[in-house]
């Protein structure tokens, strides 16, 4: 650990006091005194007071800018007065039902306007959504495999918790890597349903239908693959995962749990310009609350319909989630609000390229939609492999560098991506880039000093 990290942790542990105490009350009963393994992290995380708009408090009382934003799933930001009013009217008529109401006619209407598909199921979280559409793929084609990528998140079952962040030891081929269970309790049975392939890599992904003809139920993917800071698809990949699913029969499944509303106001179909069979949706739809949906065609969903696929959810369609996400789609989320957050996210990126170059810091900037991140690397990386080789100490630096100067730049992790709010205004993007500016020329220092030797170790 570098003698500027070292300095930034102590003025962390001075500034946050109250959060390290409610982190040790928490460990007594809570395993790793957390709710979710990624909200750990040494020596303590912050302890949240309160947010409003693309700011929150903490219970020292300090001020952040947030970029975090609940993992992205706030570009709605805190307390957004649509998706509040919407919640307190829905509060005082009752909270959930297990009945059908009409806001999920309504809500569903409002995603097969926007994306690709013709109807929709809804859930709770992003996980339920991505098991839930594997499973209809399987159903669909009658096999049982299903191709991901190495490196990839899709949520924490069991299809999906396969080869997130391997090891080196454990990689294997880069043309065929192996599958890796992500962790205890995950079945052999599993694993071995789950082929993997390389990001940005259509051969890999060629190979793996040639090794395993008729049994490739679908590929999921990102297409931003975001859980590696963020990494944008090559020219012509998604084009040629969509031709290599045609050609063999299986389905082609967005999982837009973060980019769905994030990157633009019809996902990454309209970005990219490639029609999936299936799109999973959660995070930044909810508008804050737990709020989930999966769509296909009419075809592939009415295996629900016809009793062959079973789909079901106490809380599915909860009216408080409903009500928000109805408000989220029709007032927050709207071509005009996608306006102001492309010239947000234009200015931040572009504020950041330029300290970069000015500081000599070797890094790069990736964009797209309300996300992005600064990349530790000399250039650009193309998938999970390449992300492996950053420099976790240099990166801790600056994560603990900016939020010890008002900003929360991002979640805590080097795989993460900071998040633009349809709540924050130049002011806050101004304020950012001041304080990266200020940051900027002790990482760069750091980077000389430390080299090449510092590099690896990036799983978590």
């Amino acid at each position: 650990m570098h003698d500027a990290l070292q300095k930034e942790l102590a003025t962390y542990e001075k500034r946050t006091p109250k959060s390290a105490a409610a982190y040790q009350r928490a460990l007594e009963r809570i395993p790793l005194g957390v709710a979710s393994n990624y909200r750990h992290y040494e020596p303590y995380p912050i302890f949240v007071r309160d947010g409003k708009a693309g700011r929150i408090h903490d219970i020292d009382g300090n001020e952040y800018i947030d970029h975090n934003l609940c993992f992205g799933a706030l570009m709605a930001g805190h307390c957004h007065p649509a998706v509040v009013k919407a919640v307190k009217q829905k509060l005082d008529e009752g909270t959930t039902f297990g009945m059908p109401h009409e806001q999920e006619w309504e809500l569903a209407e409002e995603i097969c306007k926007r994306y690709p598909v013709e109807m929709v199921r809804f859930g709770s979280s992003g996980t339920e959504v991505t098991m839930h559409a594997v499973r209809i793929a399987r159903a669909a084609t009658k096999r049982e495999k299903i191709l991901k990528f190495e490196g990839s998140y899709h949520g924490l079952h069991d299809a999906a918790l396969v080869s997130v962040k391997p090891k080196e030891e454990d990689w294997g081929d880069p043309e065929a890597p192996n599958s890796v269970p992500g962790g205890g309790g995950i079945p052999k049975a599993s694993v071995a349903n789950v082929v993997v392939a390389a990001f940005n890599n259509l051969k890999s992904v060629e190979r793996r239908f040639k090794e395993n003809p008729d049994q490739i139920a679908a590929i999921i993917l990102e297409p931003i693959l975001m859980n590696v800071g963020l990494c944008l698809p090559q020219a012509g990949f998604l084009q040629g995962l969509r031709d290599l699913c045609n050609k063999n029969g299986a389905l082609l499944i967005f999982d837009e749990v973060k980019t769905g509303a994030k990157l633009a106001w019809g996902g990454a179909s309209e970005i990219f310009g490639v029609k999936p069979d299936m799109i999973c949706l959660a995070k930044s739809i909810g508008g804050g609350l737990p709020l989930g949906a999966f769509g296909a065609s009419r075809a592939v969903m009415d295996l629900i319909a016809q009793h062959k696929v079973f789909h079901g959810g106490t809380y599915n369609t909860n009216r408080v989630a409903m009500a928000a996400g109805l408000a989220t789609f029709r007032e927050v989320l709207t071509r005009e609000a996608y306006a102001h957050t492309d010239k947000l996210s234009k200015k931040l990126a572009e504020g950041y390229r330029a300290i970069v170059k000015k500081s000599a810091l070797q890094a790069y900037i990736a964009s797209a939609g309300v996300n992005g991140a600064l990349m530790l690397y000399p250039q650009e990386i193309k998938n999970y492999r390449d992300w492996t080789k950053i420099d976790v100490d240099l990166w801790r630096h600056y994560w603990f560098a900016m939020v010890n100067r008002g900003v929360l730049a991002q979640p805590y992790w080097w795989d993460e991506q900071w998040t633009i709010s349809v709540q924050h205004t130049e002011a806050d993007i101004d304020q950012h880039l001041a304080v990266f500016e200020e940051v900027a020329p002790a990482l760069a220092q750091a980077q000389q000093q430390r080299g090449a030797a510092f590099v690896g170790a990036a799983g978590h």
